[in-house]
């Protein structure tokens, strides 16, 4: 059991100690008339009712007692309640290539593009969210969900190292979030790629044609400078460690990813295939660099578009109860009203 205004529970405490004071005093005896001779007291205490004035006290205590128990909010067990929303079914398509690594956005565009989907998750109200990795293979990695919490917390753990196989297979991103659509309706449906666009399958474009037949919505977000970046490398085996260092001008710096000659690598955002996609799939083009709340452009586009009705239920840690313990405190303190007010005595 559990109560929504605990502090309440107080008087209580002040109640118990009150009914202890009563009890003690009522062991003392004390003339019930001013001057009055033993003969009388003993006479009226002997035909005095007691049992009514009892009565009639306890439905009092015992409906003030239950009147605070129901003022504090009591509340026991759980309960299912059905709720509705009107929202879209969003798939977030996140790319986690080694060159979502590079640094000319601070602090990575991998850093980047999970802050700014953050806030955007954290400003969605009552669409359904999904999250995709992507490299050279993609996977479903949170299934449709209205629980942004849970979105929020399996999008920290996104991190480069979670897929082996590297690589930027856009086209492999689109068709798990056409499976990751669970309704078939022709409508509702929007996907958000983020990339940094270097596509090494090249079958992407015609894939968002035949997804946009299908309903969706294709908007991406190119994450990058114009000016490109290195890319770290992380975990690297000893020997591979040893090898690439030799052939570094600098080799107690961090190591970056060079060519088959020993050449750094710089990723440059491949805008030209993100816009093509997106252009196929009759979605916007948007782009995460260093300026601040990036995520708004997406947000604004996903809350202007057409809204559908999304039936669930939402689980209720636990079940208000005061009605209950009100109803008893009121059937109690009647109860002790209809009691007669004065005592009884019988005569010879």
């Amino acid at each position: 059991m559990a109560f929504k205004n605990s502090w309440i529970l107080f008087f209580l405490v002040i109640q118990f100690g009150f009914l202890i004071y009563i009890f003690f005093k009522n062991r003392e005896t004390s003339p019930i008339f001013l001057n009055e001779s033993k003969r009388i007291s003993s006479i009226i205490k002997k035909n005095m009712n007691y049992n009514l004035a009892s009565w009639k006290l306890f439905f009092i205590y015992a409906g003030i007692f239950f009147l605070t128990l129901a003022a504090s909010g009591p509340q026991i067990g759980t309960r299912v309640k059905p709720i509705e929303r009107k929202g879209v079914d969003l798939v977030i398509a996140i790319d986690i290539s080694s060159s979502m690594d590079a640094q000319d956005i601070t602090p990575s565009r991998i850093e980047k593009a999970k802050f700014e989907i953050g806030r955007l998750i954290n400003n969605l109200e009552g669409d359904r969210v999904a999250i995709i990795v992507f490299a050279g293979t993609s996977h479903l990695y949170l299934p449709l969900t209205t629980d942004y919490e849970a979105a929020i917390l399996f999008l920290n753990e996104i991190d480069t190292n979670m897929i082996p196989t590297q690589g930027t297979n856009l086209s492999a991103a689109i068709n798990t979030a056409i499976d990751a659509f669970v309704d078939v309706k022709d409508k509702f449906k929007v996907m958000v790629l983020v990339s940094d666009g270097e596509d090494h399958q090249g079958e992407s474009v015609e894939l968002a044609k035949n997804a946009s037949s299908m309903g969706m919505v294709i908007n991406t977000v190119g994450v990058g400078s114009r000016e490109g970046g290195l890319i770290p490398v992380k975990n690297l085996p000893l020997n591979e460690s040893l090898s690439r260092s030799a052939v570094s001008d600098k080799p107690n710096k961090n190591n970056f990813k060079r060519d088959k000659k020993g050449s750094l690598v710089t990723s440059l955002i491949n805008e030209k295939i993100l816009r093509d996609i997106a252009e196929a799939g009759q979605g916007l083009f948007f782009l995460f660099d260093n300026s601040q709340n990036s995520y708004l452009e997406i947000l604004n586009t996903i809350n202007n578009m057409e809204k559908k009705t999304i039936s669930m239920h939402e689980f209720d840690e636990f079940e208000d109860r005061y009605q209950i313990f009100a109803t008893i405190a009121i059937i109690l303190l009647i109860v002790s009203f209809v009691f007669p007010t004065k005592y009884n005595f019988r005569t010879e």
